[in-house]
């Protein structure tokens, strides 16, 4: 061989061990057509006898006499008032409805969707091998739209199959899955697809939004069922569609496997969901305040305030810090806050990476419930004002966090007695009272004192609805 063409062979050779090592845990795209006929089959085998069906049926009260009033967008706005009365004769329906549930232990534990379960009092649930069970609702959580049931009935010493659940955290763009359940009540159905986006936060599904979304074609009824990954667990539970028709648009959204494990730790551990509170109020990051804070792109979220003796508070978290990530995962935006934060259990020390003056900086904070300061003092307002029919509260944290408030102080109505002169005026649930004829109300006692001091026939009102502050004149 002569030396140019042994320095070349050299070369080469070198140039080979220079090269990434491919090993088999490193995902790939398949080369080659034997690779392209492999089949998920084994994989359904092993996973389908956990995905089970869902049949649920309840009673609802509609209207009789106006067809209008069982319309959903007429009942918003005027399905509780009193001035619609002449057209509030009602009947009890029967209403069923159908979904999916994925079993998580032997013993008949089932994960769905809490819009499948509802309010609905009989459940009925049939396994992959077609046997028929009742089911008790064991917990639901609307703020994740999840609902953990048990089998009843389930024969003495019988282990069904069961999946158990993936890190969603590990998954990627482009990962292949499936999605098992029974859409429109045909019986299983699987179906394939990728990940095609990860930490959706703008579906309006639930509170704690923070989906992954599919192709997978997923269907009404597809609701509670499980997408795995390929090594057959469970990455998340089917939730919702994007959908004009009624139909897959091959947009689908599941909730992640590490939120359904925290609801199921909540079920295993007496039934009721106690989630973290960080005791911080942040607001998102975009382009224009990034510039402000010296950022080089907009991440986090900005902190705007810490409330007193909060978990915040005790690990160090101050006004002006720009929190980057929790647990080492990056916090893209508030609803990202949330969910991360809601996937912890109470006690837990988690790390938090913070921007403190363009430093950055490492934070361990505990995990701890909201407080209730100061205590709710719920009362119904009684007598002759616009007030009575109320029952109102002291906002805190506790209080907030069940629900589901942003704000911390201040006096909440928590419901409102039907035909009272509150309900006639337009005041609801979840409306914080801010001022009465322009004196700002500071708790339910001072409420109470400012109604019984009325003179007049004019009241000017103002309440916190949502993210609106509104006004309201009586007379």
């Amino acid at each position: 061989m002569s030396g140019f063409r042994f320095q070349l062979l050299v070369l080469i050779i070198l140039s080979g061990l220079l090269l990434p090592i491919s090993t088999s845990a490193q995902k790939q795209v398949p080369d080659s057509q034997t690779q392209m006929q492999l089949s998920f089959a084994p994989l359904v085998k092993k996973s389908a006898p956990a995905v089970v069906s869902i049949f649920t049926s309840g009673k609802i009260k509609v209207n009789t006499v106006s067809p209008f009033m069982n319309d959903p967008f007429f009942q918003h706005f005027f399905g509780n008032s009193p001035l619609f009365s002449p057209f509030g004769l009602q009947r009890e329906k029967m209403v069923s409805s159908l979904g999916s549930g994925v079993i998580v232990r032997g013993d008949g534990l089932i994960i769905s969707n809490n819009h499948v379960v509802g309010n609905n009092t009989e459940i009925k649930v049939v396994l992959n091998d077609r046997r028929e069970f009742e089911a008790d609702i064991v917990l639901t959580d609307e703020r994740s739209d999840l609902a953990v049931l048990k089998l009843r009935g389930l024969p003495a010493g019988e282990h069904l199959p069961y999946l158990n659940f993936a890190d969603s955290d590990s998954l990627e763009v482009g990962d292949l899955v499936l999605a098992i359940g029974n859409p429109f009540g045909v019986g299983q159905t699987v179906t394939s697809g990728i990940v095609s986006a990860l930490a959706r936060t703008n579906v309006e599904v639930a509170d704690l939004q923070y989906f992954i979304q599919t192709d997978a074609a997923i269907n009404p009824g597809n609701s509670g069922g499980a997408l795995i990954d390929m090594n057959g667990q469970v990455v998340g539970i089917n939730t919702a569609i994007f959908t004009k028709s009624g139909g897959s648009n091959g947009i689908g959204f599941a909730t992640p496997s590490n939120m359904v494990r925290a609801v199921i730790h909540a079920a295993s551990e007496g039934g009721k969901i106690v989630r973290p509170w960080l005791g911080a109020i942040s607001q998102n990051i975009d382009q224009a305040l990034a510039d402000s804070l010296g950022l080089k792109r907009p991440v986090g979220v900005l902190v705007k305030s810490v409330y007193p003796e909060s978990a915040a508070e005790k690990g160090g978290l101050k006004i002006g810090d720009v929190i980057v990530s929790v647990d080492g995962k990056e916090v893209e935006d508030e609803k990202s806050l949330r969910f991360r934060i809601a996937t912890f259990t109470l006690g837990e020390k988690i790390n938090f990476e913070i921007i403190r003056k363009s430093e950055s900086k490492n934070l361990i904070i505990e995990m701890m419930p909201a407080i209730e300061i100061p205590k709710r003092n719920e009362t119904k307002i009684e007598g002759d004002s616009f007030f009575s029919g109320l029952v109102v509260a002291n906002l805190s944290p506790a209080l907030a966090e069940e629900m589901d408030m942003r704000i911390y102080s201040g006096v909440i109505i928590t419901g409102v007695w039907n035909r009272s002169p509150a309900k006639q005026i337009g005041l609801g649930r979840g409306d914080i009272i801010k001022e009465i004829n322009g004196e700002e109300i500071q708790s339910v006692k001072h409420l109470r004192k400012i109604i019984d001091d009325l003179s007049g026939a004019a009241v000017q009102i103002t309440i916190i609805r949502g993210d609106q502050t509104l006004s309201v004149s009586v007379r």
